[in-house]
């Protein structure tokens, strides 16, 4: 195996590892509609693919907008198998939930059901920033 070769393997080896050591643990909670008004955006309309995060976290308004990547990890209680639907999803932050923890995001419905089942409520995710 060539220098280069090596050099590359060992170059992607590192992206993967920074990677995924930004990736933050917490849970995931569903919220439903309505979505508006909300703390960043007041009354104009952001989508669906939406969460919340814990007041502390929204550092005076400066963490508005910032996007996250979340995966289903688990179900809360690991006897319920499936909890998980295997994909990512996409989240534009809109605003603060006051009680959830600072390693909680709230959820859309329709961004929460692209990685978890609905009806659990609440799951086990990781999520970064993107």
């Amino acid at each position: 195996m060539g220098v280069l070769t090596k050099a590359l393997i060992l170059i992607s080896m590192v992206v993967c590892l920074t990677s995924v050591a930004h990736a933050l643990s917490g849970q995931a909670i569903v919220s439903s509609p309505p979505y508006i008004p909300s703390t960043c955006y007041g009354s104009r309309y952001q989508g669906v693919m939406i969460a919340k995060q814990h007041i502390s976290m929204l550092a005076n308004g400066k963490a508005c907008g910032r996007r996250y990547r979340v995966r289903c990890l688990s179900g809360t209680n690991k006897a319920i198998r499936h909890a998980c639907t295997g994909n990512t999803v996409d989240v534009k932050v809109i605003g603060s939930c006051q009680k959830c923890g600072p390693n909680e995001l709230v959820l859309s419905q329709e961004a929460f059901a692209k990685i978890a089942n609905v009806n659990l409520g609440r799951v086990n995710i990781n999520y970064e920033q993107i």
